[in-house]
């Protein structure tokens, strides 16, 4: 189990739903109401000497807006900045992550994401789907002059805080997953994208009733 920078505790994928009901207005969120983070895992024949990474987005902002507290009617836009990247942690490998390592994946991913200096992600709903702790908020996902459709899973973790992922493929947006040893260890090709947030921190926010 773990305990993030809100309070609220994870154990693997095991979540405790609340109710979505009883929210309603504009949100604007970010940085300081939530994280976006980014999971990889390995493959190729010296899989066993890479580590499976965590990364968060420390650049982003998205605004949700509920009207009249129906959900289904809300809608989500969001934008990632894949130029922030920062390596949180790196499991398995045949040695520990140093300061070092976590330097040079960031600086690779840059040069991998980046784009005359752009690297801006755009996420649009098209549709939400409340379902009692949570729901589906499906739309389309925005990179690199490509759209794909995107689904994102929510649960909510406690009143007005929200906890979700989507997973994606890199190369349904011209990335070629990073690869060294000659190909013998790269990244996988879909990539989950995680994120939290607490309404209750967002500029604008209502409190939900408890």
């Amino acid at each position: 189990m773990r305990r993030d920078t809100y309070g609220w505790t994870f154990a693997g994928a095991e979540l405790y739903g609340c109710a979505v009901a009883d929210i309603s207005g504009t949100y604007q969120l970010g940085p300081d109401s939530g994280r976006v983070l980014i999971k990889t895992g390995r493959a190729g024949v010296a899989a066993r000497a890479g580590h499976d990474l965590t990364i968060e987005i420390t650049r982003w902002s998205a605004k949700v807006t509920v009207p009249d507290g129906d959900v289904s009617a809300a809608t989500v836009t969001a934008e990632l900045d894949l130029g922030s990247l920062a390596v949180r942690e790196g499991t398995g490998g045949a040695k520990p992550l140093t300061d070092k390592d976590r330097g040079d994946i960031q600086n690779t991913a840059r040069k991998i994401l980046v784009t005359d200096g752009q690297a801006t992600a755009g996420f649009t709903s098209t549709r939400v789907i409340p379902s009692g702790s949570g729901g589906a908020v499906e739309g389309t996902l925005a990179f690199r002059g490509r759209s794909q459709p995107a689904r994102l899973q929510v649960i909510g973790a406690a009143p007005g805080r929200f906890r979700g992922s989507v997973t994606i493929r890199q190369t349904d947006f011209g990335i070629t997953p990073y690869s060294g040893f000659f190909g013998a260890l790269k990244l996988r090709d879909e990539v989950t994208v995680e994120f939290e947030a607490d309404l209750s921190r967002a500029a604008g926010a209502q409190p939900p009733a408890s």
